[in-house]
């Protein structure tokens, strides 16, 4: 078949690069030759390209997204009729390319060659549907016939097998709906619920910013119910009884115990029981003293057993693994996996949920093993040797199983040794390595002997364990002992003394040991992962849990990014390996409960979906059904918190120390305030109260003390505006003279009080940082700023003469003593990594240099590690801001102009502004953007430009803009809102 552009072609997209050149390379055999391009290959009948993962994000129409400024509960609930396709910015070319290649009148078929699941099937959808493009309310195909390549082996054996056995469009529908389905459900909870908590929480004014999701919110349940438990817990003392015995060959240890214990069942059992606990001191004592140098007998068991090695590692496991022997978070193994993957070509794809390999990989794990025993890896190559030379590199269902691999499989070192790791790379390499090799080894062999000595009724046991053959436990060297399932304190590896049978031995001493019971263990990023990973465990529905069974929480490529979210919205921090939810959190739980929305905070939630979709995958339950619960389930949660109309919200609530500083009562928390009760506790108080969140920061319970009886505390981070800018304050609680009462307050530092009042600064004490580059003034610190001393009124000059001063926080980048120090000297800081880019929102590295044309400190930026991208004509790009690179020879004009360019475009000239079009600035506004005539627009940018380039946003309140000389006669005053620009700009325009 031909078209206009030659012989039909099929378009097979993959999505990721290395997948499309493993196509490539299994199709080469029985397709021809692939010419390489930028951004696909090509043979007689093939095209092949690929994502980068997602490349379209689904998004609620303009008129349906509400945007910051405006959460209120009058624009909720948001049920878009449909849902717009966008382009990820950061993709966008990628996207382009495979659009062009799609809509080529010479490929007249797709194949959908994603990863072979859920998200898989998402990718490539949406990538066909924005193709298609939006017409009449929906998303159209382009009308070309579609197959799907299922791949579980990326072998080119399999590669082609999936090529002969190709699914039909409609074979797929029904994943295609659940994948569409589950995106657009996740975006209307998060965003309704996120819109709706924040509008409940930001009612007495502010922008307290309160963030929900389907997996994000269960999470966070799971750490704060840990933590309930953790303060709920009352310690209770116990004992336990040690004995020592003599027996002709020397002396064992044994711990007494309860052969007829039974472990405690039901809701309301006492988990602290054990067989080897006794309650009472006395009674302790008493059975110390009833065995002591009496007579035992001894009974026996001595059994072998055998341990195998842990499975091979999907990601969810190599992150707890990686927090546990090094502590690395796992947001941390997961880019360390992603670089040994896509760097280093060391490790095969990491976001994999599977720990088998597929059932045709043999031949690959001989090759990977003949890499590693000539590789030179001299801690890792023995092994591989002996594993070859004893053909332990066998089939086996525990590791090569079809049915428990999903659209990855296990994570396992590839046929490449990798070079110039760093230290990092290197651990989470050679764990992934030792394991892999473990794997194949023989199991380790113990004799494990149970020893029961009985004297005068009571029992003591003594466990031992011996290693007889370390099989897999070889690999792993001195490291083994951490490895042995079921080792206790003291015997790993402990061999114990024999006994005749029928021997009787003596007991030698006893002695009662005191102990307390311990709350559980606060969680750890492992402990957490999986927590998250087991979530299915806590749901009591049985075919939810078993919905959940192989999902859990997130996926194993998303869980990292689950709780780094969670640290960053401060609903939990890491105090070195433990994960510790703060006040935020317990005031969502609360909310949550007290809304009668606790469905958000409980995996059954997420066990109700994956059952519903997967009945959906199997054509027994349709998209609009799914889709019309899910918004009746918005709609029902949103009116939920517009209805709620009591004051607080039933809660566990704090009573603090310090009393009442207007009245000496009681200061008690409730959901919304902290406020006086009175000098009972219970009563309606002097009227003193403080917000809990003031600008949408929760205070801890310490803090709230802390700053009743200290009357200040800070600077904290974490506050917002009521337009969501961060920013960071010191609170104070000031006696109001009008109110008759204490209210709080945010200090900024308020170093401009002197200048405006005339009081005089006295800078006696002030040791200073150097020299000002203005004038050669003594720099100080002073407020929330350094400033040179002639820049405020002093006893030697009360009258101003230098301007200079510095923020000590720059976009949310504390400015050290040192660092400004530093600055005074040299000219600029060293490289600071904390600043925050208020446009991106995104983190940034910068050093602070003395600017001396501008007369201002300002950003400098180390320079790129990269070369200049050049152009198609080989020129580097940047040669047009400077020098002319060097012409070629160049074509006579005439054959130039026949001769069609190569495709790069020069940039569209934007319109000019003239007199005719544009605003002339007045006097004050030209000495600050040029007199050219501008539009509104220009204006405002231009203005923008100047502030930014000047640092004249102020560092207390970013929404301040402080005037210099240039900006006072247009502003009219120091300072003004970045709100009141556009205003100001009016006047100044004609």
């Amino acid at each position: 078949m031909k078209t206009s552009e030659g012989f039909a072609k099929t378009l097979v997209i993959a999505e990721k690069p290395s997948v499309a050149q493993d196509i490539v390379r299994a199709l080469t055999p029985v397709a021809g030759k692939f010419d390489k391009h930028d951004d696909h290959f090509e043979s007689d009948t093939y095209v092949v390209t690929s994502a980068v993962g997602h490349l379209v994000e689904i998004a609620a129409p303009e008129e349906f997204d509400v945007k910051r400024g405006k959460w209120s509960f009058a624009h909720l609930p948001v049920l878009p009729p449909y849902f717009e396709l966008k382009p990820i910015d950061k993709t966008k070319s990628r996207l382009s390319a495979v659009v062009r290649l799609a809509k080529r009148k010479d490929v007249t078929k797709l194949i959908n060659a994603c990863d072979a699941g859920r998200e898989g099937e998402l990718i490539f959808r949406l990538i066909e549907q924005y193709a298609g493009g939006l017409k009449g309310g929906s998303y159209q195909t382009l009308g070309k016939p579609v197959q799907r390549l299922w791949l579980q082996s990326m072998t080119p054996a399999a590669i082609r097998d999936g090529f002969e056995h190709l699914r039909s469009d409609a074979q797929m529908q029904g994943l295609a709906d659940a994948a569409r389905s589950r995106s657009e459900a996740d975006w209307m909870v998060g965003i309704n619920g996120t819109r709706a908590m924040t509008a409940f929480n930001s009612r007495d004014g502010g922008f307290f910013l309160t963030t929900v999701g389907r997996v994000q919110t269960p999470t966070l349940s799971i750490v704060v119910e840990r933590e309930e438990k953790i303060r709920a817990h009352r310690s209770r003392d116990y004992w336990e009884i040690h004995g020592s015995f003599l027996a002709e060959a020397g002396e064992y240890p044994g711990k007494w115990f309860d052969p007829a214990f039974k472990k405690p069942t039901g809701d309301d059992a006492d988990l602290e029981q054990r067989a080897d606990r006794v309650w009472s001191q006395r009674e302790a004592q008493a059975i110390a003293d009833a065995v002591r140098g009496k007579a035992a007998s001894v009974k026996e068991e001595s059994k072998p057993t055998t341990q195998a090695s842990g499975l091979l590692y999907d990601l969810t496991s190599l992150q707890r693994e990686a927090n546990g022997r090094f502590g690395f978070s796992a947001k941390t193994t997961l880019q360390l996996a992603q670089s040994l993957y896509e760097r280093h070509k060391a490790l095969t794809y990491p976001r994999t949920d599977s720990r088998a390999l597929p059932e045709d990989y043999l031949p690959t794990v001989k090759q990977t093993f003949e890499m590693l025993a000539g590789s030179g890896m001299k801690h890792l190559s023995p092994h591989a040797r002996t594993a070859l030379d004893g053909g332990y590199i066998r089939p086996s269902k525990r590791i090569f199983d079809n049915s428990k691999v999903s659209d990855h499989f296990a994570i396992i070192p590839t046929l490449q040794a990798p070079h110039g790791l760093s230290e990092a790379e290197q651990k989470l390499y050679d764990l992934v390595v030792r394991r892999f090799l473990a794997v194949f080894f023989p199991s380790a062999e113990f004799m494990v002997t149970t020893r029961i000595t009985s004297v005068v009724n009571h029992h003591f046991k003594t466990e031992g364990k011996v290693l007889v053959k370390p099989g897999w436990m070889a690999v792993y060297g001195k490291e083994a002992a951490e490895d042995v399932v079921d080792a206790k304190e003291g015997d790993k590896g402990q061999n114990l003394v024999p006994v005749r049978e029928g021997e009787t031995v003596r007991t030698e001493s006893v002695e009662t040991k005191g102990l307390k019971t311990k709350p559980p263990a606060r969680y750890s990023e492992a402990t957490l992962l999986g927590a998250m990973e087991g979530a299915g465990k806590l749901v009591d529905d049985d075919e939810l849990r078993e919905a959940m069974q192989e999902k859990g929480l997130g996926t194993p490529a998303t869980r990292a990014a689950i709780i780094e979210g969670l640290l960053t919205e401060k609903y939990m921090f890491r105090e070195g390996r433990e994960i510790i939810p703060t006040a935020k959190a317990f005031q969502l739980m609360t909310l949550l409960r007290g809304l009668g929305v606790e469905e958000l905070s409980k995996p059954e939630l997420t066990g109700e979906w994956e059952y519903k979709l997967a009945q959906m995958e199997h054509g027994k339950l349709s998209r609009a059904a799914f889709m019309g619960e899910i918004a009746a389930m918005t709609e029902r949660m949103v009116k939920k918190a517009k209805e709620y109309d009591r004051d607080t919200i039933p809660g566990n609530y704090a009573t603090l120390q310090t009393p009442c500083p207007n009245c000496g009562g009681v200061v008690k928390e409730n959901y919304r305030r902290y406020g006086c009760t009175g000098a009972d506790g219970n009563s309606e108080g002097c009227g003193f109260s403080f917000g809990k969140s003031p600008a949408g920061r929760t205070f801890e319970p310490e803090e709230a003390e802390q700053l009743l009886a200290t009357k200040k505390i800070g600077p904290l981070e974490g506050f917002r505006s009521k337009a969501g800018w961060p920013f960071v304050a010191e609170i104070v609680i000031k006696f109001n003279e009008e109110e008759k009462n204490w209210k709080l307050e945010f200090d900024f530092g308020d170093d401009k009080k002197n200048e405006e009042t005339g009081e005089l600064v006295d800078f006696a004490g002030s040791e200073p940082l150097g020299a000002c580059p203005k004038c050669g003034g003594a720099v100080h610190e002073h407020g929330a700023n350094y400033v040179c001393e002639k820049s405020v009124p002093t006893m030697a000059q009360a009258t101003p003469t230098c301007d200079f001063k510095s923020g000590k926080i720059i976009l949310q980048q504390p400015v050290a003593r040192e660092q400004m120090s530093k600055l005074l000297e040299t000219g600029k800081t060293d490289l600071l990594d904390k600043f925050v880019s208020m446009r991106t929102r995104r983190a940034f590295k910068a050093f602070l240099a003395w600017d001396k044309e501008a007369g201002k400190v300002n950003f400098e930026f180390a320079p790129s590690k990269f070369p200049p991208r050049k152009t198609a004509a080989g020129a580097p790009v940047r040669a047009a801001a400077g020098k002319a690179a060097p012409a070629k020879k160049a074509a006579p004009a005439k054959k130039a102009a026949a001769k069609k360019t190569p495709a790069v475009k020069a940039p569209k000239a934007p319109r000019k502004t003239t007199a005719a079009s544009g605003k002339q600035p007045s006097a004050a506004l030209a000495a600050v953007i040029g007199a050219d005539a501008v539009s509104r627009p220009e204006a405002v940018k231009k203005l923008w430009d100047y502030i930014k380039a000047n640092g004249l946003q102020d560092a207390a309140n970013k929404r301040n803009i402080n005037a210099d000389a240039k900006l006072e006669p247009v502003f009219g005053k120091p300072q003004v809102t970045m709100f009141e620009i556009a205003g100001v700009l009016g006047k100044h325009l004609s």
